[in-house]
């Protein structure tokens, strides 16, 4: 029996979509720690940098070693270190910490769809590596007062069960329905799905003012809109239980208009947001019991799917789109 089995269509899945994400963080980190100007954060980013380059260069060595074509991912063409800043007052941090939530829900996907002692350790370095540098972001963030924590609340002092179907309330349908005051776990999910999109809103509002190619700067601007529809939504649910407003006190864009990374990298990277945002609409609507809250989710969803959609057109339309290892067409050998 050989050392090693080989790698299976899951395994080399993951792998491929790994490689594509950490080139492209390779590449944004690559900018801003040129253009840092707090040193924390720009040790921060180079520990970082450091770390994924080892997990990339060993996903490389698997393909080398099955005999599979390289992806190409995102290169040193994607990043333009030598131009303005684009963004300031602690998005660098702002950006890498929302990168690693993504991350972490990847990995630990990935984890479930690998077999190979090998690939699975991979996956199980690059959770602990991404865990580490979440909790790294989230200190230094809560430190320079850029990470507003969810609101505080009295603590409870005595269980209690649901009495009634009241509990659901919150028509969708019924703007005018009695609707209880949301739950510790909604609020979770509400809050944290404002602070991504706040993060998210400067992402491409930056995008959108540098772009090189016309339709692609115009589906940037739809992204900033998509993105304050949903803040905006969202913020009223949190008002109506007179809670706090998660507000981001920085990690503004500039006035440059001169693109650092290409508009290739800056697609895939809100593609890979929009998927993100899918997934957490997904889980909230899950677990919360108000029926109003699900149904709002029900329509981002909706929303952000179709505004991908157009997005993956317009990087099929310019060959941006790299396509992922295919099966084997069958049939079409047969015939």
């Amino acid at each position: 029996m050989p050392e090693k089995a080989s790698i299976t269509s899951s395994e080399l899945g993951t792998l491929w979509l790994t490689y594509q994400e950490k080139t492209m963080i390779l590449r944004v980190l690559e900018y801003f720690i040129e253009k840092a100007d707090d040193e924390k954060a720009k040790d921060i980013m180079i520990n970082l940098h450091e770390e994924l380059e080892i997990y990339v260069g060993k996903i490389v060595q698997i393909y080398e070693e099955e005999g599979a074509v390289i992806p190409v991912g995102y290169t040193a063409q994607d990043v333009n270190k030598d131009v303005p800043k684009l963004y300031d007052n602690g998005f660098d941090i702002m950006f890498v910490r929302l990168l690693k939530e993504i991350s972490m829900g990847l990995h630990s996907l990935n984890l479930t769809m690998t077999f190979r002692e090998d690939i699975t350790i991979l996956f199980e370095d690059l959770t602990a590596i991404t865990q580490k540098y979440f909790r790294i972001c989230s200190q230094y963030l809560l430190e320079k007062g850029l990470l507003v924590r969810t609101p505080y609340v009295s603590m409870p002092k005595s269980v209690e069960f649901v009495k009634n179907n009241s509990y659901l309330g919150g028509i969708a349908l019924n703007p005018f329905s009695q609707k209880r005051t949301l739950n510790t776990v909604e609020v979770s999910h509400v809050h944290k799905a404002i602070e991504s999109n706040l993060t998210g809103l400067q992402l491409i509002l930056g995008f959108a003012q540098c772009a090189d190619d016309g339709e692609v700067k115009n589906f940037f601007n739809e992204g900033a809109e998509l993105a304050k529809g949903i803040i905006k939504e969202l913020s009223e649910v949190m008002i109506q239980t007179n809670l706090s407003i998660p507000q981001t006190p920085g990690g503004n864009a500039t006035r440059s208009t001169v693109a650092p990374f290409s508009d290739k990298l800056m697609m895939y990277c809100t593609s890979l947001f929009c998927s993100f945002s899918m997934g957490s609409n997904s889980l909230g609507s899950a677990f919360s019991l108000r029926n109003d809250l699900p149904a709002k989710n029900t329509i981002f969803m909706k929303d952000i799917f179709e505004y991908a959609h157009k997005g993956a057109k317009i990087m099929i339309k310019n060959g941006w789109m790299e396509e992922p290892p295919q099966m084997e067409d069958r049939k079409q050998k047969m015939n």
